[in-house]
């Protein structure tokens, strides 16, 4: 393996911002974000929209996640099938 063309393979948390969960796995991900980890240490940051937590297809839920009325907004268009 070269070491000049790899980019850095490092420890990153990843924290779910809907949730509040997180996890720490390894990443070449750049963050200037920092979370110190139940281990003690302080490892970089991810904020993720969506992860395992959830998602409704490892939650087994399902909710309509809905951003400046664009549920409604569609069904005003398009209608309301049942």
């Amino acid at each position: 393996m070269q070491r000049t063309i790899h980019p850095d393979y490092h420890p990153v948390v990843f924290k779910d911002s809907s949730t509040g969960d997180a996890f720490l796995t390894r990443s070449t991900v750049k963050s200037d974000k920092t979370i110190e980890w139940s281990d003690g240490s302080t490892y970089p940051m991810v904020l993720v929209d969506v992860s395992s937590y959830s998602h409704p297809f490892w939650t087994g839920g399902r909710r309509i996640m809905d951003s400046a009325g664009q549920v409604e907004k569609f069904y005003q268009r398009y209608g309301h099938r049942k």
